[in-house]
């Protein structure tokens, strides 16, 4: 791997933007950190740290950067598609949309799907020889939960022609139109009472963030501007926070009655909106750095394992709890000084099975060579959509209870575990025929 790394990041053009690729990586980092420090896990159960100590909920305006990844999504799905309509015969953009959704979810859905399908058989055989309790049935029901991002960034591809299309014609107004939806949906929601509205703003809130990475590919977003979506961004969310109904907290709690995660809120849109312009205000710096071939090196192996990284970093940390549990270790009170001073083993031994996971399963996320495909753009479509229900159902019912037919609702639609996993399945496999198929 490491000759291949080396001769990836020699091989990289001088026209490609490093810093891109960096803020991916450390995006999906910092929530993989954010994740394993929040684990409050004791031998009765599993907690948030920041329900334990509420004074630590400013953190998360650091460590909630989600934003950033969907920032850079945008980025990269406007240069990706652009460069297949240039290349595209004339008259074909119905197999361009096919190409585009194929090349994306390809790396993204093929590491996704080993993950689900070896959890899925674990799971059912834990259940069938009578587990499923304990620290096993909270690891079954929250292995899973990660994978919400995945379905909103299975929307973002799916909707980046037009939305693409949209900035191209309006530019900034196409961003001002989307973050002016979520501030609407916010009042209908808070003001008005109106049920089930704040569910639009999964999508508004997150389209408006992706919709900011279309601008970063024009190169509108110049220092002038990102100082102004820093200070701006900040200013309004901290307004929002102290004056109106959102909590302080950027990731969701347990019990609180609103959250500024699921849905997202007015305030999360504000959040990201101070993030990307932070990220944006350290570009210069950054990129110096990234001209240095080591950190380089360390930037392109990393790009290639990130996905596998995130899909299994939950399994890793609960195994590091399990096998802690098992071998009798004191699990000492969350936020007593004895928890601070195991933290640094909890995250060297979690980070150490997540590379062993990684090593393991790394090879399902390096991008298959690619064919001269036709497509045909519903077909593509209608997989896209099933993959997106699959995943989002399978974040929110987990593998607890597959044997008694447990449940989520779903866009007030009941959605087992098997079903998710058969939508995703059969998502994955249309898009795929989709990319494939001559008309």
């Amino acid at each position: 791997m490491g000759s291949s790394v080396r001769e990836l990041a020699g091989a990289t053009p001088a026209t490609r933007d490093r810093y891109v690729d960096l803020l991916r990586v450390a995006s999906l980092g910092a929530v993989v950190l954010g994740h394993w420090l929040m684990a409050a896990v004791t031998p009765d159960g599993v907690g948030n740290l920041l329900a334990v100590v509420p004074a630590l909920q400013p953190l998360t305006w650091l460590l909630q950067v989600m934003p950033v990844f969907f920032f850079v999504g945008g980025f990269s799905h406007a240069l990706s598609y652009r460069s297949l309509l240039r290349k595209r015969p004339e008259g074909s953009e119905d197999s361009v949309y096919s190409a585009f959704l194929r090349a994306r979810l390809q790396r993204l859905l093929r590491p996704t799907m080993v993950f689900v399908l070896v959890w899925g058989a674990a799971a059912l055989l834990v259940q069938l020889l009578g587990g499923g309790g304990g620290l096993t049935g909270v690891t079954l029901r929250m292995v899973t939960q990660p994978l919400w991002f995945i379905g909103i960034y299975l929307a973002m591809v799916a909707f980046t022609p037009p939305l693409l299309r949209l900035h191209e014609r309006y530019g900034w107004g196409a961003f001002a139109g989307l973050a002016g939806a979520a501030v609407a949906v916010d009042v209908l929601r808070f003001a008005a009472g109106v049920p089930y509205v704040e569910f639009l703003n999964f999508a508004f809130v997150w389209l408006a963030v992706h919709q900011l990475g279309f601008l970063r590919a024009d190169g509108r977003i110049h220092l002038r501007r990102a100082a102004l979506l820093a200070g701006g961004g900040l200013v309004t969310a901290a307004a929002l926070v102290a004056l109106g109904p959102y909590p302080l907290s950027m990731v969701g709690m347990p019990g609180e009655k609103v959250s500024n995660m699921a849905p997202p809120t007015l305030a999360l849109l504000a959040h990201g909106l101070w993030l990307v312009g932070a990220v944006e205000l350290l570009r210069a710096p950054a990129a110096r750095l990234l001209e240095r071939p080591r950190v380089w090196r360390a930037v392109v192996a990393a790009n290639g394992v990130a996905m596998t990284a995130f899909l299994w970093h939950l399994t890793a940390m609960f195994g590091v709890y399990g096998a802690l549990l098992a071998l009798d270790v004191d699990l000492p009170e969350p936020a007593s000084a004895a928890w601070w001073a195991q933290v640094p083993l909890r995250l060297a031994l979690a980070a150490a099975l997540t590379a062993a996971l990684v090593a393991a399963f790394r090879t399902f996320e390096r991008p298959a060579a690619s064919a001269p495909v036709q497509g045909h753009g519903p077909l593509a479509a209608l997989g896209a959509t099933l993959c997106l229900l699959g995943v989002l159902g399978l974040s929110m019912v987990g593998f607890g209870g597959l044997l008694d037919g447990r449940t989520a609702l779903l866009i007030a639609i009941p959605v087992s575990a098997p079903a998710a996993v058969a939508m995703t399945l059969g998502g994955w496999l249309l898009v795929e025929r989709a990319g494939r198929r001559t008309p």
